[in-house]
């Protein structure tokens, strides 16, 4: 079933078809079970097959399917396989480019743009011609917040949110919107020590209004409401415990 207009209109994902591209952890993983509990039709994308597949067991009722978001041939096979879609959702994410700027090796810093902004970018590109109705980024705060040891993470999440509304007006009607996450309990941290991390979320739980870092579901509760709302584009929509907030 086609999500109609009015259908979107009203807010629903009841019966539309999704995918999720780094949909097989954390983030990702946590919108494609709230969309398949929404009703939607789901395909998880991952560049693991297996993880992908562990992925779409844990929660059930979903599809996967292979895909490189870094690689144009393997994004053109993944939306060539899985055919036209009703939303998009990019979640992808590389683990290099924070740092100190003196130490912040420059390759590293590369492989970050490389593995999240081109590779949004990427999919993006091979899915424009099966998107019916609407695209969600998932960048993080960092891009407008001023966390020592970020600058890396600021640019490469800048370069995402600051594309989001030129997009929406080259892309309109399909909708382009971006969420972007605050610090969320999610695998991207597992290179962390445990004690390590641990301390660093206490830390970070102190210095928020909501005291606590994030869930996982906290952000994909916002990605479904942003793929639902069919009056909604050009926005970045903030899922950080009040981080851009001053604190006395």
């Amino acid at each position: 079933m086609v999500m109609t207009t009015k259908t979107a209109a009203l807010g629903s994902v009841r019966g539309s078809k999704v995918a999720v591209v780094g949909g097989t952890s954390g983030i990702g993983e946590a919108t494609a079970a709230l969309f398949a509990a929404e009703g939607a039709e789901v395909v998880i994308g991952g560049r693991d097959e297996a993880r992908a597949k562990a992925a779409a067991a844990r929660i059930g009722n979903v599809k996967s399917a292979v895909i490189d978001g870094t690689d144009a041939a393997s994004a053109h096979r993944f939306f060539e396989t899985i055919g036209e879609i009703d939303h998009l959702v990019l979640a992808l994410s590389g683990g290099k480019g924070a740092g100190p700027i003196a130490t912040l090796a420059l390759d590293d810093l590369r492989s970050g743009f490389e593995a999240k902004l081109f590779a949004h970018l990427t999919t993006l590109k091979a899915a424009l011609p099966r998107v019916r109705a609407s695209i969600t980024l998932v960048s993080a705060v960092s891009a407008r917040l001023a966390y020592a040891g970020t600058s890396g993470l600021a640019a490469i999440n800048g370069a995402i949110e600051a594309m989001v509304r030129p997009l929406a007006s080259e892309l309109a009607p399909l909708r382009v919107n971006a969420v972007s996450p605050g610090v969320i309990d999610t695998p991207w941290w597992d290179a962390m020590p445990k004690d390590q991390k641990d301390g660093y979320f206490a830390q970070a739980a102190k210095g928020l209004p909501m005291a606590r870092v994030g869930r996982p579901e906290d952000v994909a509760q916002a990605i479904v409401m942003v793929a639902a709302n069919g009056f909604m584009t050009g926005s970045v929509v903030e899922v950080a415990g009040g981080a851009q907030l001053a604190r006395s």
